[in-house]
């Protein structure tokens, strides 16, 4: 008897395993553009206070630059783009689990990702930048000596902060940064003196101080960190999915509609970065 339940346990656990694993191929699958194209259907994970990029608006809708090309992208095939909200720390581990489709939302391209995902081709460019408080009298990286940086958990920056030292981390106190889950929150703390500088995309300062028409009271400088390219990222087994994205992107291009969006959020045509 005590041998049966021995047995009938280890069958219940194998069958738990297999379960798990099945689970698990079907989240990674070979290539859900079949899929996707089906159900007429995408979901795309995002950070949503990340402004103009994908963010909620006053009226708790999801906008955006990167939403508007998502859309137009999908509309090409007939398929409806929908935005998921997620821990942006947590982005990689929803797209391996299945719980979205994409990542997209100003993701930068960087060596450590490329090992997570598949990227699409570039659609815009961005830069880390510093910013600071006028009054601070900190208009350069120098001027961070022994100051408290913040910094966006999981984010491009972050891990140029960590991949470059020189720049800032070798200076700064306790040579790490505050992390926050958002740069909303960063940016409250900045403007109440808890931190003294902020590593941020560009994209992000630019248009969250104008809208709150703060440009004339904050610095906004580059430290000296590489350009960088935002792309789309799917799972590694999702070529064709990539595939159909890097077609819209030259078609939308051609069509202006691309233009059309960037005058949009930016207050200019802008191009696709060359390849």
């Amino acid at each position: 008897m005590k041998l049966k339940k021995i047995v009938l346990g280890m069958a219940a656990a194998l069958t738990l395993v297999t379960l798990a694993a099945c689970g698990q191929k079907e989240a990674s699958s070979d290539d859900s553009w079949k899929n996707i194209e089906k159900d007429k259907k995408v979901t795309i994970g995002l950070d949503d206070t990340f402004v103009p990029m994908g963010f909620k608006d006053e009226d708790g809708k999801i906008v955006g630059f990167d939403v508007d090309l998502a859309k137009e992208v999908f509309k090409e095939y007939g398929v409806k783009a929908d935005f998921q909200p997620i821990d942006w720390s947590m982005k990689e581990n929803e797209l391996e689990n299945g719980t979205i489709d994409l990542i997209w939302n100003g993701y930068t391209v960087t060596k450590s990702r490329e090992k997570k995902v598949l990227f699409s081709d570039a659609y815009a460019q961005n830069e880390q930048v510093l910013v600071t408080k006028k009054d601070s009298g900190i208009i350069d990286a120098k001027g961070m000596k022994g100051k408290i940086l913040g910094a966006q958990e999981g984010s491009s920056g972050y891990e140029a902060f960590n991949n470059q030292t020189k720049i800032l981390k070798d200076i700064v106190k306790e040579n790490d940064a505050t992390l926050y889950a958002s740069f909303n929150e960063a940016m409250i703390d900045l403007e109440n003196g808890r931190i003294n500088g902020l590593l941020i995309d560009k994209v992000y300062a630019d248009y969250y101080l104008k809208q709150a028409g703060k440009l004339e009271t904050y610095n906004i400088f580059s430290v000296g960190f590489k350009n960088e390219d935002f792309a789309v990222g799917a799972r590694k087994g999702d070529k064709e999915l990539v595939k159909k994205i890097n077609s819209a992107f030259k078609k939308i291009q051609e069509d202006g509609k691309y233009g059309e969006i960037s005058k949009k959020w930016f207050g200019e045509e802008l191009t696709l970065p060359k390849e």
